[in-house]
């Protein structure tokens, strides 16, 4: 008896509930689906379903199997799909979704590297703001930035940036500079849609006690760069991460706001729709993005 099919069998019967739906699935006969309940029953010497000519059902045993054969059959394909990612030339069309302004800022320009290494891929690369379901859309991966820690499952993280308070010098110099978190009802903010916490502005002061803002904004956008240009204009405060204002800050054209006071850390992460079967196009594409963005993001380097 081929034991891994047997599993394989067992499997998918009780996930499509009948030996009919499972031969079907699995393109092979009812009779060949009843041998190999019957082959695997007989050598483990118990019954793992209850049948009837209308209803089936999993006795203890064939529960108990039926999670561990699961988890068998998942680590039997992900180290298939491993040797075949690694033997197998990446090639063929690869979509990524991406945030708009990361996208530009900071991906755009290693695209034409990555090519140059894997000339069979071919990208197809859409940025959005919103936050896409990778799998009905149609996305073999994603980059998403989300709150650091927020995300664990089926994620690579590729770099962190740093949230900051800031203001053009010009706006500062008419409103005065901000000393404590209160300070801030009395100036304008501008605001992000697509933040998790709306208008409400979370930091830790320097002994890491939280507090948080109820930031009165003038101004809302669901765009980070149309948030970078309302405050270079002079529009008031935004809280932003540094992949998008840190060239700003470093050349004067905004400047920290409570800088003693630190927001909640952004983490660059690799999505997509399971560990399983990951093809040679994804793997590649994520060890490429993890290489590029090690060590000081670009975003944060000074030279």
């Amino acid at each position: 008896m081929d034991r891994l099919r047997a599993l394989e069998v067992f499997v998918e019967v009780v996930k499509r509930g009948g030996f009919a739906r499972a031969a079907e699935a699995l393109d092979t006969s009812p009779a060949n689906v009843t041998r190999y309940i019957g082959d695997l029953e007989s050598h483990l010497q118990t019954r793992l379903l209850n049948r009837s000519s209308r209803k089936m059902s999993l006795t203890a045993s064939g529960e108990a199997l039926f999670e561990r054969a699961k988890s068998i059959l998942d680590d039997v394909a992900e180290a298939e799909a491993i040797v075949s990612s690694v033997t197998l030339q990446p090639h063929g069309v690869l979509r990524i979704n991406a945030p708009l302004s990361f996208g530009v800022l900071h991906l755009a320009p290693l695209w034409a590297k990555f090519m140059r290494l894997y000339p069979a891929v071919r990208l197809d690369v859409s940025l959005i703001d919103r936050v896409v379901d990778i799998v009905e859309e149609g996305y073999d991966m994603a980059v998403r930035i989300a709150r650091a820690g927020s995300i664990a499952n089926v994620a690579r993280k590729l770099a962190t940036s740093q949230n900051v308070l800031c203001a053009s010098p010009d706006y500062l110099r008419q409103r005065g500079m901000p000393r404590t978190p209160a300070d801030l009802l009395q100036h304008d903010g501008i605001g992000y849609s697509y933040a998790a916490n709306a208008d409400d502005w979370p930091m830790l002061d320097a002994s890491g006690q939280p507090q948080t803002v109820k930031m009165p904004c003038v101004m809302h956008t669901n765009n980070g760069d149309t948030a970078r240009a309302a405050a270079l204009g002079g529009l008031g405060v935004i809280w932003q991460p540094t992949f998008l204002v840190g060239a700003d800050l470093r050349a004067g054209r905004l400047q920290r706001v409570l800088p003693d006071y630190r927001m909640p850390d952004m983490d660059v992460l690799a999505i997509y729709p399971s560990r399983r079967h990951l093809s040679a196009k994804v793997r590649v594409m994520i060890d490429f993005l993890v290489q590029e963005l090690a060590g000081t993001p670009p975003w944060d380097r000074t030279a």
